[in-house]
């Protein structure tokens, strides 16, 4: 295969995958490039004017002003901002600034966040490098290099660019980040055949942009540079994604139509009555406005913003970020969690959990990480030094044949290697490793799958020592001769063969390397984190389905899974080559079989996603990597890992979980249940208040009765409306027992007809009761400071106890507790004492037209106004005893 380059336009590209099929001679021919002498200078600006710098490409982010000018697309802010205008042409100016300071602040807060993610992306390009060119080794930053280059990899370094590897000395390169593999992946330089080669993973002639040399040298290729790189497909793929809106948001959205089609309605109908009454069409329209104006809950914005500002402050302290405000209520309606396995579910660090010793001893092994806690348990008896021969020969195997170490609980070396120094630490043994000299070495590849060391004992140097040998079972049991039997070495025959055949890591020792005596297996996995397996019932039992993908093999990943209850419902496995093979809509159809997804790449964590959100779902994605970076962005909730988190993965994740517990999440989950139901608990009052005082206005303007109340009182209305006790009820405590309850239709109105009836009977109940106190003080058919005072009082005495009684939706006010939300008690209380300033206080007599009223007065009113109370408890039960709130059909409002 070979590429011409005489023609300028003709410039070598070649895919990760058609270079790991090549020969490394057919490479270099392709990309026409020398693998000793490199690159001449003449050749890298030609090949740089056409493949660009090594680098991401960040366009130009969209100018702040258009950013903030385009946020005004929401009909509720549209709506605020005509009625502010109107409120300015009504000389009504302090509404106008209250109503356009909530637009503009609701504006910055709900819809601004700038898109880090891209840039994040280019911090994974290192910014030097060691490049061959004309015949020299040169350090160069790593923007410079070009295809064709040759380039040279050393412990610790991460690979510049996407390399086809020609030299490779023992060399492993941690591709956690890309492939979401815990095992860093040994490399090799020989070809691979086509059929082989499919995922990321098993290409091990290439080394990807991004990732890290954990051990060994080697020298490779430039075959893709910048966006063309494997990352540089993440890279496109996040281009081209945008975020959805949140179902909080699109709630909104419907709720700002619904009540700009109300208020439109209350306008036509007032203007045309009137008109029909022989008024003035422009004093109508004036009355028509204020009414609509007056309908509008102002406080709603706020007590959104405020609800879930104070959510987000409460997942902090929980040990979450939250990113973007609306997500937190987001979490709420989310019935599919996406979880990556490596780092999430797992502690990503590997541990041996089990020995099987020859002679058929088999002992448990408690504690995870790389340290010393934790025990070796046989038959209940905890192992320690040399107690047990057969453990104890397997634990010394394990350290001495060894090249890793363990320094502050994180290993330097081979993850598995690690394992087993923290199993000689739970046994006391890890000291054996300083009592041998090692004087012979047949080092792991992955082409071999063992790996051995002839040692001596530092006091018996002048004997020949002995071989210690461990890899995989199918190879170090070609090895031995025989096995060990509490102490003594037994022939080894067919049986005893079949008998250990087991995906584990084999030990062995002896004198002679085709004689060696067999001594047992070891488990070894990486562990779920602690309290992952009760998370994850609890979810399961809420009616949140946990979906796990991961790069790892089907054996690990099904490992896991049945170790954390993933199959306990009776699931399947399907393949990152098998997700290739299905499109979006035949995905969609099997996916919600589907409990483990492994050998999965970034595509198909997004087309997972994709397909779960095609059935309607509201998907969660947890991740770690880079790999998960585009369907953290493509997900309803984009969850990242703080600790083990790229920042790539940070940036582009709607929340971050700072102590990487997946436990976080249902919490964030318990929370997002109990903001969305504050903020329902909120529009009640609202709208059931909003429309009382609509009410009683409209009736006594169309009725040409005289006003029940004046300017200023309405003023004070309003202010207790959208006031402390309107704001106090987005600060209710959660409901406990949320967390069980199953996850909100994303479809359904913030509206539900259960709310409507409460509104409108509590409506009901208010207008009723004022119209009666105004009627009975109104007996001399002339209106006096006492009526209006008492009409005042009677409706913000129902207020309080209508507020009261919209705390929760299900749940009866002695449930609750009277004193468990003390937000609420403060601003009702001050309510009350403003009240009574009101009535009492003469200055405050003279401005609002009042006068003292008596005690009895107050009890009649008390008495009264208690019943909105009364009856919407009295409903709540009712409820209780007929079942689940039913939602209305999308088109109820239309109806209405």
């Amino acid at each position: 295969v070979s590429v011409s380059l005489e023609d300028e336009t003709m410039v070598p590209v070649l895919t990760s995958r058609k270079a790991s099929e090549l020969p490394v001679n057919e490479v270099a021919c392709v990309l026409q490039a020398d693998l000793q002498l490199g690159l001449t200078q003449e050749e890298v600006r030609r090949r740089r004017a056409y493949h660009g710098w090594n680098e991401f490409d960040i366009s130009e982010d969209e100018p702040l002003w258009r950013k903030y000018l385009s946020q005004f697309k929401d009909p509720l802010i549209l709506l605020l901002l005509a009625s502010a205008v109107i409120s300015i042409i009504m000389h009504q100016f302090d509404d106008a600034i209250s109503i356009t300071v909530v637009a503009v602040v609701l504006s910055c807060v709900q819809e601004y966040r700038s898109e880090k993610s891209l840039e994040e992306l280019g911090k994974l390009v290192p910014p030097e490098c060691h490049c061959v060119r004309e015949g020299n080794l040169e350090h160069l930053l790593a923007r410079e290099l070009v295809p064709g280059d040759t380039v040279c990899l050393s412990v610790g370094e991460k690979v510049p660019a996407d390399l086809r590897l020609f030299e490779a000395t023992d060399l492993s390169v941690d591709e956690s980040s890309l492939t979401g593999e815990t095992t860093p992946c040994t490399k090799s330089t020989a070809h691979q055949p086509a059929s082989t080669n499919g995922d990321i993973a098993s290409r091990s002639n290439i080394a990807f942009m991004g990732t890290l040399v954990r051990y060994g040298k080697a020298k490779g290729i430039v075959i893709g540079t910048g966006e063309n790189s494997e990352f540089g497909e993440v890279f496109k793929m996040m281009q081209a994604e945008e975020a959805p809106k949140t179902p909080l948001q699109k709630s909104m959205d419907l709720l700002g139509k619904q009540l700009s089609l109300y208020s439109f309605c209350i306008i036509g109908v007032i203007m045309l009555v009137g008109w029909l009454q022989g008024k003035s069409l422009l004093d109508m329209f004036t009355i028509g406005v204020s009414l609509a104006v007056a309908a509008i809950p102002e406080g709603l914005p706020i007590v959104v913003t405020v609800t879930l500002a104070l959510g987000v402050m409460r997942m902090v302290k929980k040990r979450a970020i939250i990113k973007k405000l609306p997500i937190v209520e987001t979490l709420g309606c989310c019935n599919v969690i996406c979880s990556d396995k490596t780092g999430t579910l797992t502690k990503n660090e590997m541990t041996v959990t089990q020995l099987f010793t020859s002679d058929g001893q088999h002992a448990e092994v408690t504690g995870v990480g790389y340290n010393g806690q934790g025990e070796v348990l046989l038959n209940g008896e905890v192992i320690h030094g040399f107690s047990c021969q057969s453990i104890s020969k397997i634990v010394e195997v394990g350290c001495v044949c060894n090249d890793s170490i363990i320094r502050n609980h994180n290993v330097l070396g081979r993850p598995t290697e690690g394992a087993l120094i923290a199993l000689a630490m739970k046994v006391g043994l890890e000291g054996l490793q300083r009592e041998y000299v090692r004087v012979e070495e047949h080092p792991f590849s992955s082409e071999k799958k063992w790996m051995a060391v002839r040692c001596v004992h530092r006091t018996q140097q002048d004997k020949a020592g002995v071989y210690f040998m461990k890899g995989a079972y199918e190879q170090v049991i070609r090895f031995c001769s025989s096995y060990n039997s509490r102490g003594s070495a037994l022939p080894l025959n067919h049986q005893q063969v079949e008998l250990y055949q087991q995906r584990m890591l084999a030990f062995a020792s002896g004198s002679e390397m085709g004689k060696l005596t067999f001594l047992g297996l070891v488990g070894i996995i990486d562990p779920p984190r602690s309290g992952v397996k009760e998370a994850v019932g609890t979810l399961i039992s809420s009616g949140v389905t946990i979906k796990m993908i991961t790069g790892d093999s089907q054996e690990t990943a099904m490992s896991i899974a049945s170790r954390i209850g993933l199959f306990s419902k009776g699931g399947q496995s399907l393949s990152g080559e098998e997700v290739d093979q299905l499109d979006l809509q035949q995905l969609s159809q099997i996916i919600s079989r589907i409990s483990v997804f492994y050998r999965a790449s970034p595509r198909h964590k997004l087309k997972i996603v994709k397909s779960l959100q095609n059935n309607g779902a509201v998907v969660a994605m947890t991740g770690d990597g880079v790999n998960d970076a585009v369907a953290l962005k493509a997900a309803d909730i984009g969850v990242a890992m703080g600790q083990t988190g790229t920042d790539v993965c940070k940036e582009a994740a709607d929340m971050i979980l700072v102590d990487d517990d997946f436990q976080t999440i249902m919490s964030a989950i318990e929370e997002g249940k109990g903001i969305y139901n504050n903020i329902k608990n909120f529009v009640c009052f609202q709208l059931s208040t909003s429309i009382a005082a609509l009410t009683l206005i409209s009736l006594a303007t169309l009725m040409n009765f005289p006003n029940p109340l004046n300017a200023m009182q309405i003023l004070w209305i309003n202010i207790i409306m959208d006031g402390p006790p309107a704001q106090s009820l987005g600060v209710e405590p959660v409901d406990r027992d949320i967390i069980r309850k199953p996850p909100r239709n994303v479809g359904d109105s913030i509206i539900t007809r259960s709310l409507i009836v409460k509104v409108l009977v509590s409506a009901f109940i208010i207008v009723c009761g004022t119209l009666y106190v105004f009627w009975r003080e109104l007996q001399d058919n002339v209106i006096t400071p006492r009526d209006t005072t008492m009409t005042f009082t009677c409706f913000v005495f129902f207020d309080m106890f209508n507020a009261l009684s919209s705390r929760s939706q299900t749940r009866m006010v002695h449930e609750m507790g009277l004193c468990s939300n003390r937000t609420f008690c403060f601003a009702v209380l001050a309510s009350i004492m403003g009240q009574l300033l009101v009535i009492y206080f003469p200055p405050l007599q003279s401005v609002f037209q009042t006068e003292s009223l008596s005690v009895l007065d107050l009890v009649f009113l008390v008495s009264l106004t208690s019943s909105v109370c009364a009856v919407s408890e009295v409903i709540k039960k009712v409820e209780r005893w007929r079942g689940v709130e039913k939602s209305p059909p999308s088109d109820f409002f239309h109806e209405v």
